[in-house]
């Protein structure tokens, strides 16, 4: 209650707003997930169930905060842009984690039957989510090249590393060793000259990772009629669109300038 002798004690909460004016970048990691992936028998190199849950989680989390304008995902990370002029939880950065973690986690629970409808989870996943500021329009497009770099690092070595091991016949020490100090051009050409795989024809959803875009869609034409007595003036048809928005998950280059200067709405205020 209000008044309480007790209530004193809330003077030991600090106050831990975010800065104004800033891009606010919420990442979210799977915590403990080779564990888990491991545990529910994910594919590898890459599960696309698994991958398509972390789309539609992460697709939950845009719908339901508005204040996110783009999200960039690889295997059991997501990226999540907040605007610049968002007052989310009045920018409170206890409150904004917790709360946007904990709804993409529960996301992912209630949509796992969706995509493992034969693997019953075995114990609940967890996710740890962090903010990080950034100043400018620069350093966002410099993180989210970075996460999109990660992301092609990480899957080549992760494909020539399991096609080393599902078809060369190497244990994972061996495939371990046989990469250590490659670099890509080399890793490359294990998979061309001795498996007969061209690294860029494959999926770009595992490549290039997904990135999550909000696309603003007409509604379909509305007619409104009205009947009209003998002795007044017909009205006419009136036909109108009201514009609503969708969230849109794509595999595409986020490097380049094309895909931002075709949507400068995502960095506006």
């Amino acid at each position: 209650m209000a008044g309480s002798k007790y209530a004193y004690v809330r003077n030991f909460e600090l106050p831990d707003p975010l800065l104004q004016g800033t891009f606010m970048v919420f990442r979210l990691d799977g915590h403990s997930f080779h564990r888990f992936s491991d545990a529910h028998e994910f594919n590898k190199p890459n599960d696309l169930r698994a991958l398509q849950l972390m789309d539609h989680a992460a697709q939950d989390l845009m719908e339901q905060y508005p204040d996110i304008t783009l999200a960039f995902g690889e295997s059991d990370e997501f990226s999540f842009l907040i605007r610049k002029s968002a007052s989310l939880y009045n920018r409170r950065n206890a409150k904004i984690v917790s709360t946007l973690t904990s709804f993409f986690t529960s996301s992912y629970v209630f949509r796992w039957t969706t995509y493992f409808p034969d693997t019953p989870l075995k114990y609940p996943p967890s996710f740890d989510g962090r903010i990080v500021l950034y100043p400018s329009e620069r350093e966002i497009r410099d993180y989210f090249s970075w996460r999109q770099t990660d992301t092609h690092i990480n899957n080549l070595y992760n494909t020539v590393f399991w096609t080393l091991v599902q078809q060369g016949g190497e244990s994972t020490t061996q495939a371990h060793a046989t990469l250590k100090g490659t670099v890509s051009k080399e890793k490359n050409e294990i998979l061309f000259s001795r498996f007969n795989i061209n690294y860029n024809t494959l999926d770009p959803r595992f490549r290039k990772g997904s990135t999550i875009i909000r696309e603003e869609i007409p509604e379909d034409s509305q007619t409104e009629t009205s009947t009209a007595s003998d002795a007044a003036p017909a009205k006419h048809m009136r036909s109108r669109t009201k514009p609503r928005t969708r969230t849109v998950v794509l595999h595409c280059d986020i490097i380049k300038d094309e895909f931002w200067v075709a949507r400068n709405d995502i960095l506006s205020s």
